[in-house]
């Protein structure tokens, strides 16, 4: 399935995915609710599924299977993206309306570095095999060190080394509440902190696609499986994010049942050769980690409510 016919394919229905995002379902500044949140991200989760029946149709149930598991894995994973996004969006004051905005463009970053990058990983995994290795044991450090960050204090990003780097090298204007990206003040063109934030999210997206991306490897080297699977993870993100904000008080435990799905992951890839572990259950323990994660969450919320 990994013709040039579908990738041609697959990216034009992506770029009528983004122009129907941008202009029918939120807009540049449109205040999402919580409802609307809920049934955009429906909506997403609905387009996966259809085109995993499209891979069934045309690849078989082993393609399938190997798209599904891999979007469960990368679609968990992501929920760590969008807690570092409602932090951010917190620290720097962003108003909810241009929330959509950096969440849009920031969207569209991630979806052209992943392209490079998982092309370029598939490459390197392909020649030098150790490298198979050593991603499942970098999935597990992530998952320890993840768990333990936990128990620090927040960091603060304006303190942080990648936003004194923009900053020292980009003129910025701080006072800007327009919610635009570049303003002109005395005849220069300034750069806003709302730009500056947008930069961070591209940031700790990169940083990110350097976990989970080798976490879909563990599934599938197909290059086409883990590209078409990250994007649809992606696509979702931003009503996911709203999703989450409205809601971000019963998700007490999953940043632990993240850190079981790192660890389990990383695991199988280092005992690949010991113990084999088929895509199916991969994906059984990858649900069972999600279902205990959500429900003990929602227990806790019921719990204190009495």
């Amino acid at each position: 399935m990994g013709s040039a016919y579908f990738w041609i394919g697959f990216h034009l229905l992506i770029v009528l995915l983004l122009i129907v995002d941008l202009g029918i379902f939120s807009g540049k500044t449109k205040k999402l609710r919580f409802k609307q949140a809920c049934l955009h991200s429906a909506f997403w989760i609905l387009l996966a599924l259809l085109f995993n029946f499209l891979i069934y149709y045309v690849s078989g149930p082993e393609s399938a299977l190997q798209f599904f598991t891999g979007y469960l894995i990368e679609k968990s994973l992501s929920v760590d993206n969008l807690f570092l996004f409602l932090f951010l969006f917190m620290h720097f004051h962003v108003s909810e309306p241009h929330q959509h905005k950096v969440l849009y463009w920031g969207i569209i970053g991630a979806l052209i570095f992943r392209v490079s990058l998982i092309l370029t990983g598939v490459a390197l995994i392909d020649r030098f095999h150790w490298l198979y290795y050593l991603l499942g044991a970098f999935l597990i450090f992530t998952a320890i060190h993840f768990v333990l960050q936990g128990q620090r204090r927040k960091k603060d990003f304006s303190k942080s080394l990648s936003f004194r780097f923009f900053k020292k090298i980009l003129p910025v204007d701080e006072s800007d509440g327009t919610g635009e990206f570049f303003v002109k003040k005395r005849g220069r063109w300034k750069v806003t902190t709302l730009f500056i934030v947008l930069l961070l999210i591209e940031t700790t997206d990169i940083i990110f696609a350097l976990d989970s991306i080798p976490a879909i490897f563990a599934i599938t080297m197909d290059p086409f499986i883990v590209y078409t699977s990250n994007v649809f993870a992606i696509l979702g993100l931003r009503s996911h994010y709203f999703v989450l904000a409205g809601s971000l008080s019963k998700l007490y435990y999953y940043k632990f049942g993240l850190a079981a799905i790192l660890v389990f992951v990383g695991a199988k890839m280092i005992l690949a050769n010991y113990i084999p572990i088929s895509v199916f259950l991969s994906l059984i323990v990858i649900i069972v980690i999600l279902g205990l994660t959500v429900g003990c969450s929602l227990m806790r919320t019921l719990v204190k409510k009495r």
